[in-house]
């Protein structure tokens, strides 16, 4: 009796069974649930550290990651500005396009109010010529349809009833042109919306990743930006913009560099870029107190008296390309593969330009970022 009790009692597991498959199945993978569940929580704890770790970035990784936001920015922006020149020229076409339009309709009801007057004449004389009748029938399209018929007569009535089919498909082609410009313009206005808002994530992504470094940090990374442009970098000495002689601090200064240039114009466009020296970078802007880099070049060179176009995708093709060895004051030097900076070159090696935000117009190294090419505009 004593045997057949024992041979049913429930053995008695090892504490070790529950990690190693002891028990019943539901109770198994209950503990081998919880198992894993502390694991992962051992691993999580140690991954957070490594996590929190990672998103410290050292102020030299802050660097590389905003120099490369505000790239990715200026890129942006050119196509923002060209969006705009877009829009700003469909604008003005849209406005001479309905001054137009409103010209020739006035003298198309001139017209008709003559034809409406031969109409009640030859009414009240005993009829009405075809020729008029032509003229007030429901269809226009049968003016035009009709009018080379109707001016080889010769008569007093076809001729005017072709001059008014003349202005009547001249009134319609402007407003179809009118038409075709509106849809330009809403595009360009789209593409406008489209570039504002990556250029405003841009710079608002550089600015959180600058705003996770202490002052201190974010004052020796601007020293060493300003080391990296040269002495005079932030100077805005007016008489500089004169081309009256040297700027204290500034290798051979704005009348040298104005001295160098190969013609007149690009003198004054040197000059230019010099009475600009210390002006916020402002995406965007072309003046006078604030510009970005390809509106700091259009601005200078419209000193000169040469209309730059608004974008550094446009400016390049300004004039005749200049090989790095052959640059002279005034040039356009553009850099990066996807031609998204410009600024001006001053000789020596060295270029004014519009940096990004927070560095305002300065001379800097033209080696300081990936040369692409170089141009003088004519």
């Amino acid at each position: 009796m004593t045997a057949t009790v024992a041979s049913h009692r429930k053995p008695r597991q090892h504490p070790l069974a529950a990690l190693t498959g002891g028990g019943s199945r539901s109770a198994r993978t209950a503990r081998t649930a919880a198992t894993l569940a502390l694991a992962g929580a051992a691993t999580a704890t140690g991954f957070e550290g490594t996590a929190q770790a990672a998103h410290r970035p050292t102020p030299a990784q802050v660097k590389d990651r905003v120099d490369a936001l505000y790239q990715e920015a200026e890129v942006a922006t050119q196509n923002y500005n060209g969006a705009k020149e877009s829009a700003d020229t469909a604008r003005e076409e849209l406005s001479r396009l309905q001054d137009e339009a409103a010209r020739r309709t006035r003298k198309l009801n001139a017209a008709r109010t003559e034809l409406g007057t031969l109409a009640a004449s030859q009414y009240r004389s005993g009829g009405v010529d075809p020729t008029v009748r032509l003229l007030l029938s429901a269809d226009p399209q049968r003016y035009l349809d009709g009018a080379a018929v109707l001016e080889r007569t010769g008569s007093h009535q076809a001729t005017a009833v072709a001059g008014y089919a003349r202005r009547l498909g001249s009134v319609r082609q402007v407003r179809q042109r009118a038409e075709d410009t509106v849809e330009r313009l809403a595009g360009a206005e789209d593409r406008l919306k489209k570039h504002r808002v990556t250029v405003v994530h841009k710079l608002g992504a550089a600015e959180e990743l600058l705003h996770r470094l202490t002052a201190e940090q974010r004052q020796r990374m601007a020293a060493r930006d300003g080391a990296r442009s040269g002495p005079g970098q932030g100077r805005t000495d007016r008489g500089a913009g004169r081309g009256d002689g040297p700027l204290d601090g500034i290798p051979g200064g704005a009348g040298a560099a104005a001295a160098q240039a190969p013609n007149p114009r690009a003198a004054r466009a040197v000059s230019f870029a010099y009475s600009a020296l210390g002006k916020p970078y402002v995406w965007g802007a072309t003046g006078p107190s604030a510009y970005d880099c390809s509106g700091l070049t259009q601005a200078a060179w419209k000193a000169g008296g040469v209309a730059l176009p608004r974008t550094t995708y446009t400016q390049i093709s300004s004039g005749p390309r200049v090989d790095r060895s052959q640059l002279a004051p005034g040039d356009l030097v553009f850099f990066y593969s996807g031609i998204s900076h410009v600024g001006l070159y001053v000789g020596d090696g060295q270029m004014i330009h519009a940096p990004h935000p927070g560095a305002p117009v300065r001379i800097a190294p033209i080696d300081q970022m990936p040369f692409a090419a170089a141009t003088r505009p004519a």
